[in-house]
């Protein structure tokens, strides 16, 4: 199931604002997002692997549903 966020959003989120854990929040991934703040995207290591993932289409969002381009 595909989920109702932006994936034009998440990827300019994820581009700009990444190893803030920002595009995190916007999904409802609170915790894991502030996780993201304080270690500033697993020191950039953790915020290429969600850009990679996002750009693929493989990121879900907090209910589990893919985040894809419609």
């Amino acid at each position: 199931m595909n989920s109702d966020k932006d994936w034009l959003v998440m990827v300019l989120l994820s581009i700009l604002v990444g190893p803030l854990g920002i595009h995190r929040f916007y999904v409802g991934k609170i915790g894991t997002g502030i996780l993201m703040l304080l270690t500033f995207g697993g020191f950039g290591i953790w915020a290429l692997i969600d850009m990679i993932m996002i750009i693929l289409g493989k990121f879900t969002d907090a209910e589990g549903n893919y985040i894809t381009q419609k």
